[in-house]
């Protein structure tokens, strides 16, 4: 599979798919884009998994912090990767070795290499990409923020079921 570009159909149905999510690099600072990143897909009822081994024990929004992929104590669907394109070859074998289903490179992350071996290995690959921007561009979210979805057309977005929260509009009578 070519990785400059994914269609809309292969996001959503890994978004849709997923349930639990290791998110290596998960920074308890709150100013790190993977703080925000966790926080927002906590709030879309996806069950993350931090891992980072300097926080190794503790806890990072309420969810315990792991050392390693190969620590996890429960299934994983997708090992989100908020590391450099150097570390992803690793961390990409060690998610086809827990079993994961999807390997996620965070935006500015890429590494070919290791996309081949997971896509031999039967995984799913997004390069280059967040979870959490690309959710809100297909629900509808990313607009709020003023931002630039890519799609234009009047109809509200869905994404999928009932993980995305509706807005709620209070009109007045005349």
């Amino acid at each position: 599979m070519q990785h400059d570009t994914y269609s809309e159909a292969y996001i959503r149905k890994i978004l849709q798919d997923v349930k639990t999510i290791a998110m290596v690099g998960a920074s308890a600072n709150d100013v790190r884009p993977s703080y925000f990143a966790m926080k927002y897909l906590l709030t879309k009822e996806y069950n993350i998994v931090p891992v980072n081994p300097r926080e190794a024990g503790r806890e990072i929004l309420g969810q315990k912090v792991f050392s390693s992929l190969s620590e996890i104590d429960q299934p994983v669907d997708m090992v989100d990767i908020f590391r450099n394109s150097e570390a992803a070859d690793a961390l990409t074998d060690e998610a086809i070795a827990i079993g994961a289903k999807v390997v996620w490179m965070q935006l500015r992350v890429r590494n070919d290499a290791a996309a081949e071996r997971a896509e031999k290995a039967g995984l799913k690959v997004v390069m280059d990409r967040c979870p959490k921007m690309e959710y809100g561009k297909l629900s509808g979210e990313w607009g709020w923020l003023g931002a630039v979805s890519g799609r234009i057309s009047s109809k509200r977005a869905v994404l999928f079921g009932n993980r995305i929260q509706s807005l709620s509009i209070a009109t007045r009578g005349s």
